[in-house]
């Protein structure tokens, strides 16, 4: 078993190269390219230097801000390799480091998708098809093939990885488990905008799982320290702070801590006063939350103390961003997939 996922690993890692095999070891494409820059300074400046560093290069002739205006997981992974590298005597030069970091991070992607699919079925070998799939899918090669040094070359892995968190948090009820999971939410955060799908896809679990009448302890302890703490070290990435709370996205996650928080009450109460007159009193008070709560919603938003972003606003309204927002618009990833991509894939 350990092998063959040993085998994926190295296959995941060698299919990436071959970029770097014809064309050598070399930073591609814009995106890449800026953060290659940002990492080289990070390298070399420090991290503090790094976070108030203004680079007036980028956006010429107004210049940014990097800290405020950029994930820094990605760069700050890059970072750690090649300090630790050096600090072991490994002279490596940053830009190798760069090159071969999304490759390295895709077999760690197989190895979560393993760990993910092994923890939900409870059989290996659905685990290391899982492994394999993810190991070779052409969406995510191209998205982690040598010299495309993005984000999303880390943040599969730590989409991934998180996922296989909370579910280990549920199946056993550990607040240490729950803790792991908010902190690789942390690391997710740090590492790409994609995070507010984890954010919107925890609490719909957490939902269908009271809906469907499989609430526990368990679950309660999952999602009550994976939010609380997964939401404060939110607040500490420069780039996301305060949005965290304000984000239109995020306002699911707020609404089903506070709904089993009551419902945890609720139960307490169902296990201590007589049922019939509970049931009653709990209709009324779940009918009149719910209201209460979707206006207060509803008021921030046409108050303006809550925001949609546009890459939200153009999954409501595919017209949007072209209107608007011209940018996102042109940005591949928020275009239709093509039909040859599908049968690609």
């Amino acid at each position: 078993k350990w092998a063959i996922l040993g085998l994926i690993c190295l296959l995941a890692f060698s299919i990436r190269l071959f970029a770097v095999v014809r064309y050598e070891s070399v930073i591609h494409e814009f995106d890449p390219y800026f953060n290659f820059r940002t990492t080289k300074y990070l390298a070399h400046e420090g991290f503090l230097e790094f976070l108030n560093w203004f680079d007036d290069r980028g956006w010429y002739p107004l210049g940014r801000t990097i800290g405020g205006t950029i994930y820094p997981g990605l760069m700050l992974t890059a970072a750690l390799f090649h300090w630790v590298a050096n600090f072991l005597y490994f002279t490596v030069n940053i830009r190798h480091v760069c090159v071969f970091l999304a490759p390295i991070f895709s077999a760690n992607a197989a190895i979560s998708s393993y760990l993910l699919t092994a923890e939900v079925t409870k059989r290996s070998a659905a685990g290391l098809l899982a492994a394999a799939f993810t190991a070779v899918v052409p969406s995510y090669i191209s998205r982690s093939v040598g010299g495309s040094y993005d984000n999303e070359g880390v943040a599969i892995f730590a989409l991934i990885f998180c996922f296989y968190l909370w579910i280990k948090a549920v199946h056993t009820g550990s607040m240490m488990w729950a803790c792991f999971c908010a902190l690789s939410y942390y690391y997710m955060v740090a590492a790409w905008g994609g995070y507010v799908f984890i954010i919107n896809i925890i609490p719909i679990y957490t939902v269908i799982m009271v809906i469907g009448g499989r609430y526990s302890n368990r679950l309660y302890v999952a999602y009550t320290v994976f939010y609380s703490l997964g939401s404060l070290m939110a607040m500490t990435v420069p780039f996301v702070g305060f949005n965290v709370v304000q984000q239109a996205e995020c306002a699911a996650s707020h609404g089903v801590f506070v709904g089993i928080q009551v419902f945890a009450f609720i139960n307490y109460l169902f296990s201590i006063i007589d049922g019939k007159v509970l049931r009653r009193l709990f209709t009324i008070v779940a009918m009149s939350g719910v209201a209460v709560v979707a206006l207060a919603l509803i008021a921030m938003q046409l108050m303006g103390k809550m925001t949609w972003s546009g890459r939200s606003l153009t999954l409501l309204d595919p017209t949007y961003a072209s209107k608007f927002l011209p940018i996102i618009a042109s940005v591949s990833e928020h275009q239709p997939t093509t039909w040859t991509s599908f049968f690609f894939d």
